[in-house]
């Protein structure tokens, strides 16, 4: 099945790079593999991988870098040119000193057949953050492109950050630890960089046997097919967390979509505290008193959805012609620091100094995106542009349960 994978990681990679090829004169995506300077030493070894319980053992021979030179960035109109290697800078997290790439690729909604090997693209060209969940349904492609690019010997396991989430209807304490493991299984990982609570909602346990990943709704096949909550305090959910981090399973532990008054509930009973909070985020939506109180208390911020209203287009939740990226303010700045308006939007949000994990399913945005990394490249907003695009705050919430879970037996009014 992993030779399988890596196979349909090559096919799709050649795919992708014929349509960048045909967008532009840039190189092709599968020479940027072989455009990474070589290890010089590269050693085999027997590696087994732990099976947390839920298979047997299995040994195979693993690449592991031993060192590699540097590649340095080249750049074209709107980010580097193909070759170039461009590396997110990193925040600082509170809680154990370890960087976090403010640059992270999200993988929500991203097609299966096209998830592996945009996931080892991302990486070749640089990316080292990316962010997952059960829920998505792709962890399986996400770690076949994670394997590709460590076979490949572009980076270590220690370099990337790998982020996924608990689901809701694990939350019981005893179902939590399964879950992660079954994370790390299909990523083919032996630790996660970070495991999130994903929603502040626990819902009735669906085994693994039965549906994976669960979703919302209990029993879709049944004649009311709704949600069923499951009455468990997000403490004891909390306990079964820090236990994965006594163990070595995760680094560390974060909650995903709580407000103040959760966090504030949470850490006042948490052995150890959350270190990261991922919420939705963008100009239409800055959020900032919530922002500046986690980061005030240790807590790291990540925001999803930091371009706005695009991931929400298809699902018919927003218009093709709404979002910050068109407003002249945006504009305006793209122009003076010869960027593009989405470079402006992940600037803003990265001198906010939280992290961010846009999601896109086109190689040519994975350049544009962490252009803004690159030293050719590097632009600040001046204190008038940040305010001008922080004033299109409008409180417009794209990804909220009591709106989207009304069909499902909701609402389920998280935010009020």
């Amino acid at each position: 099945p992993q030779r399988a994978l890596h196979r349909v990681v090559a096919a799709h990679l050649w795919v992708m790079s014929m349509a960048v090829s045909r967008a532009s004169s840039c190189c092709v995506l599968p020479r940027l593999i072989t455009a990474q300077p070589r290890p010089r030493r590269l050693h085999t070894n027997n590696h087994v991988r732990r099976d947390f319980g839920l298979g047997r053992k299995t040994t195979k021979p693993t690449l592991t870098l031993r060192a590699a030179a540097s590649t340095s960035s080249q750049m074209g109109a709107g980010g580097p040119i193909a070759g170039a290697v461009v590396v997110a800078d990193t925040a600082r997290v509170a809680s154990s000193g370890a960087e976090i790439p403010l640059l992270g690729l999200g993988t929500w909604k991203l097609p299966k057949a096209d998830t592996a090997a945009l996931v080892c693209a991302a990486i070749t060209r640089g990316w080292r953050h990316i962010d997952c969940a059960c829920d998505y349904g792709n962890e399986a492609e996400v770690g076949a492109g994670i394997r590709a690019a460590l076979d490949a010997g572009v980076c270590t396991r220690e370099e990337l950050w790998v982020t996924s989430k608990l689901w809701n209807t694990y939350h019981a304490p005893e179902h939590v630890r399964a879950a992660c493991a079954k994370s790390l299984e299909d990523l083919g990982l032996q630790y996660l960089d970070l495991y999130h609570v994903h929603f502040p909602i626990s819902l009735k346990y669906v085994p693994f046997e039965q549906r994976y990943p669960p979703e919302w709704v209990h029993d879709p096949a049944g004649p009311n097919p709704v949600m069923v909550y499951a009455p468990v305090p997000i403490a004891q959910t909390w306990g079964a967390m820090e236990a994965l981090v006594d163990e070595g399973l995760v680094k560390h532990i974060g909650v995903c979509n709580f407000g103040v008054s959760l966090l504030t509930d949470l850490m006042a009973s948490a052995r150890i505290p959350p270190a990261v909070l991922q919420i939705e985020s963008h100009p239409y939506l800055c959020q900032d008193f919530l922002v500046q109180w986690a980061q005030q208390h240790g807590v790291h911020v990540t925001c999803f959805s930091p371009l706005g209203s695009a991931s929400y287009v298809e699902m018919g939740w927003t218009k093709p012609t709404e979002g910050a990226i068109h407003e002249g303010c945006v504009q305006e700045a793209a122009a003076a620091h010869g960027a593009t308006p989405g470079q402006v939007l992940l600037r803003w949000g990265t001198q906010r100094g939280c992290s961010l994990i846009p999601k896109t399913s086109r190689p040519e945005r994975l350049e544009e995106n962490i252009g803004i990394f690159a030293k050719e490249n590097t632009f600040t907003l001046s204190a008038a542009e940040m305010a001008a695009i922080s004033a299109l705050d409008r409180n417009k919430r794209y990804n909220d349960p009591a709106e989207f879970c009304k069909g499902m037996g909701g609402p389920c009014p998280i935010y009020n």
